[in-house]
């Protein structure tokens, strides 16, 4: 079995869980605004979610030789480790609803704002549990005021979704006012966007005419995205978008410590002579409850939708092929980036391993470059974004400085 054992290697882990786990909430919420129903992107995810949790586990899991001290991964489904197993498929029981609740969040108050916002939650309350559970072996004179600043970008995240809305609210009330006058009439093709996605030259020749869309940050795009999009958010509260983002971030603030307490048996709840979990064990536990709840809700979503979600069928789940390919890619991403922030938390304290929980800093980038959030925002809402994230950088350096070595 590989153990990663140095903190230079528990560092390298958590940097590309920040890249992956940032970046697979961006290709849900592409497919999302391209009008794929939720319910049918998320059963895709799950599967791929679930087959890297069995790649890492048949292979970092089963390098070298077993012994009794340290079993590898198939020695260990055998043993008598069930209130470890417990704990690790809690943790993936709490990480699957979170992640579900986050879906339906990100098209309510935006993809940036709800991963900050959830992941600073995450680290105020998961970070402190695993501290203590992991007997002190991270500094709090160094953790600590980076758990507060992760606070203080909670505060800001709130704060831009709010500046954010309220400007979006003054575009479509003056779209609707000057539609009214019969000013737009004839401007609408003066507010195309700045690029054009046109057709053919074949299909140029036979008089087709090109197809345009608005700029990005404008009414006319913001019109556009609802008419396209899978979940309808016109006309509902930014509370319901806030309430859920809280939600996940309770949710995701648990499932850490719940997987710490698996692989490392702080409770004494294992009889003598029982090895630990491994976290390869641990974290193939972990993904099987993941999916089984994820799987449970999501058939029950198909023919219940919720939050005005599309009623959908198992068939036409097995039917839709459009964009499938970018949600089994979320769901690798997804799989491997939890992965190795087990894998470092195992080696450096899962308090430190909690920095990855900066994976907004990724996610926002995205939600600017492909979605193009903020854009044509206000300058208040540019100062709080730009606090926000500042925040989080110091955050996220101030975690990492304070990572230990497990004993």
């Amino acid at each position: 079995m590989y153990v990663v054992e140095s903190k230079g290697g528990a560092i390298v882990c958590m940097l590309l869980s920040l890249l992956f786990l940032g970046t697979w909430p961006a290709l849900l919420t592409l497919l999302e605004r391209r009008g794929r129903f939720p319910q049918h992107t998320y059963l895709d995810y799950t599967f791929t979610n679930l087959l890297a949790a069995v790649i890492i586990a048949f292979t970092f899991g089963e390098i070298g030789t077993s012994s009794m001290g340290i079993p590898n991964f198939l020695p260990q489904l055998s043993q008598d480790n069930w209130p470890s197993v417990l704990f690790a498929m809690s943790g993936g029981v709490v990480l699957s609803i979170g992640n579900l609740t986050t879906q339906y969040a990100w098209a309510f108050v935006g993809l940036s704002v709800t991963e900050v916002v959830s992941s600073s939650i995450t680290v105020v309350i998961g970070t402190t549990l695993n501290y203590y559970l992991d007997d002190k072996i991270n500094k709090a004179e160094i953790l600590f005021p980076g758990v507060g600043c992760f606070l203080i970008a909670v505060c800001l995240g709130s704060a831009v979704h709010a500046s954010n809305a309220a400007d979006n609210k003054a575009k479509l009330d003056s779209y609707s006012n000057d539609s009214k006058d019969g000013i737009r009439t004839n401007s609408i093709t003066g507010s195309k966007q700045a690029y054009t996605k046109r057709v053919g030259i074949n299909d140029a020749e036979k008089g087709v005419a090109s197809v345009e869309k608005a700029k990005f940050g404008t009414a006319l795009f913001l019109i556009d995205l609802e008419k396209r999009r899978a979940i309808k958010i016109f006309g509902k509260s930014a509370i319901i978008g806030l309430a859920l983002t809280f939600f996940a971030g309770v949710c995701f603030s648990l499932f850490s410590p719940a997987f710490n307490l698996s692989t490392n048996d702080q409770w004494h709840t294992l009889k003598d002579g029982v090895p630990h979990l491994s976290v390869y064990t641990a974290f193939f536990y972990f993904s099987v409850s993941c999916f089984v709840v994820a799987m449970i809700l999501n058939l029950i979503f198909l023919y219940r939708p919720v939050l005005n979600a599309p009623k959908s069928s198992l068939k036409a789940y097995l039917n839709d092929w459009n964009g499938r390919g970018w949600a089994l890619l979320a769901g690798l991403l997804c799989g491997f980036g939890n992965g190795l922030q087990f894998m470092g938390g195992q080696a450096a304290g899962y308090a430190a391993a909690d920095a990855v929980q900066a994976l907004p800093l990724v996610s926002t980038f995205w939600g600017i470059i492909l979605f193009g959030e903020y854009r044509r925002s206000s300058r208040k809402t540019y100062t709080f974004l730009v606090g926000m994230l500042f925040m989080f950088v110091v955050a996220v350096g101030i975690l990492m400085a304070s990572s230990g070595n497990r004993k």
